[in-house]
């Protein structure tokens, strides 16, 4: 049995795609956020804001095994690590995924694949092309973002004896 897709289990932006009868040229989808999806979504990442989330789509393949290329672009305000100030940023994540029925994903990874990247389970007949564009928009934040021109810098004005590491050495003298 399949995890329903429902709003709890995909998230705060959800566009289930069925990919029962895909057309063999394939098909493109657009997802667009709304202002209360990108808000839902900016809590749940812990960003100030997120203005645009768009994701862009092409669809190919079958009921059995589908592949979704396109690409996910963000405008979004993040905070600072330096000086804690938020700034705006764009965001530009290329997406390739490739989904499968459940029982023609393998339980075990191929052996002669090191690399081998498991597909994404289809639930139900359908991909949710709305979560995924979350998850790469998640996937593209910068861990440690900056503003533009900001570098952090330690400075101890050449006194060795502030340094971090002169801390450590006088625990380990003193233990």
């Amino acid at each position: 049995m399949t995890t329903p897709m429902t709003p709890e289990a995909v998230g705060p932006l959800s566009r289930p795609l069925d990919v029962s009868n895909l057309p063999a040229t394939g098909v493109r989808f657009e997802v667009r956020a709304t202002q209360e999806e990108c808000d839902a979504l900016a809590t749940d990442f812990k960003l100030p804001a997120i203005h645009d989330l768009i994701g862009e789509y092409k669809v190919t393949g079958s009921a059995r095994g589908v592949h979704v290329e396109g690409r996910v672009r963000a405008r979004i305000t993040q905070t600072c690590v330096v000086t804690l100030d938020p700034f705006e940023t764009s965001l530009d994540e290329e997406v390739m995924v490739d989904f499968a029925e459940p029982r023609h994903i393998p339980a075990e990874p191929p052996v002669d694949h090191p690399d081998y990247d498991p597909p994404d389970e289809i639930l139900d007949g359908r991909i949710d092309l709305g979560a995924l564009t979350a998850e790469f928009l998640a996937l593209g934040l910068d861990p440690y973002p900056r503003k533009p021109g900001v570098d952090f810098k330690y400075e101890n004005d050449g006194d060795e004896a502030d340094s971090p590491f002169a801390a450590l050495g006088r625990l380990r003298k003193d233990g």
